[in-house]
């Protein structure tokens, strides 16, 4: 019997499959490259709001603090928008007649709540608790960034499950006293800064972290990467 296919076929064969397989690996880590954009996670993007509200003069320039207007983060699984009664207590002597600042003064007048833009906005699947990560010592900035240097508020991380499971396998990286939690100044200890906790002095982040997942009875590593940990 005649043979049908040329021998270069057999070369022409492996390099499709080859080529197939390149596709398809070009294909996926481009689709994990997009997954990570700021198209989809909306990181670094300031979304329009009904008042251009500026963290960075509230908090670096007036001192407020986080709680000021986020009064439930100590308690409750959710920071807490502030009503607009809280702007009032200090907008109704200060810039009163600012034309920015008339939604404000409208929703006090009618009662309408301002429509403010979610900017952290998980997933409905998502389990997320203000008040653990409080108290277990995570500071507002490890999560949020630098907030006193936002002059419009964004996301500074991705917030997709890959960076909260790299902070929950390495926690003592990111964990601080608790009375620095609401701080936008504080600086991990190093060689070059010291930090005091409970009377001794650190010079390493590790070694402070190791002590306080052990005063903040942290859960193990196991625990706290479990599937029922965020999705309940």
């Amino acid at each position: 019997m005649a043979q049908i296919f040329d021998r270069s076929a057999n070369t022409l064969a492996r390099a499709s499959l080859l080529g197939v397989v390149l596709l398809l690996t070009g294909v996926g880590a481009a689709l994990m490259q997009f997954q990570r954009s700021p198209f989809v996670t909306n990181q670094h993007i300031a979304p329009e709001q009904p008042v251009p509200f500026s963290h960075q003069h509230h908090v670096a320039g007036l001192g407020l603090d986080c709680r000021y207007c986020h009064t439930s983060v100590e308690e409750s699984s959710f920071a807490g928008i502030p009503p607009t009664k809280t702007c009032i207590n200090c907008h109704a002597q200060l810039w009163t007649k600012a034309e920015m600042l008339e939604p404000v003064r409208y929703s006090y007048r009618t009662g309408e709540s301002l429509k403010w833009i979610r900017v952290h906005d998980l997933p409905d699947f998502v389990y997320f608790n203000h008040s653990i990560h409080v108290a277990k010592g995570v500071g507002c900035q490890s999560c949020h960034g630098q907030v006193d240097q936002m002059p419009l508020m964004y996301e500074e991380n991705t917030l997709q499950m890959e960076w909260c499971l790299n902070c929950h396998r390495q926690t003592e990286k990111f964990l601080r006293p608790k009375d620095q939690v609401f701080s936008m100044t504080y600086a991990q200890p190093s060689e070059d800064h010291e930090v005091s906790f409970e009377g001794k002095k650190y010079t390493s982040q590790f070694d402070l972290g190791s002590d306080l997942h052990k005063k903040y009875n942290l859960r193990t590593v196991q625990d706290i990467t479990s599937c029922s940990t965020c999705h309940r």
